[in-house]
């Protein structure tokens, strides 16, 4: 039999909860991440326990690979159609529900998942939440065809922000650039505070060769904060329900 690994406390406190969330016959977006894998893992053994069905889409192919090996279905976002649900985990977490996603490199499909669902819902453990977006490092996503003019093309649009001199990095692992589940590499942005996050997403987003960034504005509508003690604080936007 295989036994469920011992995550750690917050985070399966926060999976717990959001597993409460799921409804038979939901049309699931199963997140990329530390805490969702947790959340796989404690969704599948509710799944097995009572015995409902659940159709999912899954942002990475890390995430698909671990639901189906825990005898969850996954399907593609195209045959799925629209989500009811898209439970995922955050870097950052600032009191507006703003987000920096991307540390597992699958923030372009977790976007694209998050938007095509009725709701998204944050899992994550306090040390996420901040009072002002930017100590994690802001990853955008790049094509790999002229990354280096990309790059320079960032550095001048941080520059007109009043962010110039902050580093631009190629993400690596061992030496190698780090490639995304398309093909694309990932530039990380050390920029320490975010002043102006919706002008900062507009120029990243009008570079030709940014694909897509890891700020994700106005998509969360709440999220499930755990604690150490195993308890989890509940933080929603305004028209949440």
């Amino acid at each position: 039999m295989t036994q469920t690994p011992v995550f750690d406390p917050a985070k399966d406190a926060a999976a717990l909860a959001a597993v409460a969330l799921v409804t038979p016959g939901m049309k699931l977006g199963l997140g990329t991440g530390s805490t969702a894998v947790v959340f796989v893992h404690r969704l599948a053994e509710r799944v097995k326990s009572e015995g409902f069905a659940l159709r999912c889409a899954s942002t990475s192919k890390a995430t698909a690979e671990l639901a189906v090996s825990l005898g969850l279905s996954i399907e593609s976002l195209d045959e799925l159609g629209w989500l009811d649900l898209t439970i995922d985990g955050a870097d950052e977490v600032d009191p507006a529900l703003n987000l920096i996603k991307g540390g597992g490199a699958a923030h372009l499909r977790e976007k694209i998942v998050a938007t095509a669902s009725d709701r998204m819902v944050v899992i994550a453990d306090e040390s996420k939440v901040v009072a002002q977006l930017g100590r994690f490092k802001l990853p955008v996503e790049v094509i790999p065809f002229g990354w280096e003019a990309t790059r320079i093309l960032i550095e001048r649009g941080l520059e007109g922000l009043g962010l110039g001199g902050r580093p631009v990095v190629r993400r690596e692992r061992d030496g190698q650039p780090v490639i995304t589940d398309e093909g694309n590499l990932i530039l990380d942005l050390a920029l320490e505070v975010i002043t102006d996050a919706p002008a900062l997403a507009n120029m990243l987003s009008s570079i030709a060769g940014v694909v897509e960034h890891g700020l994700f504005l106005n998509i969360c509508t709440k999220a499930i904060i755990g604690r150490s003690d195993g308890s989890v604080d509940v933080l929603t936007t305004g028209d949440a329900a």
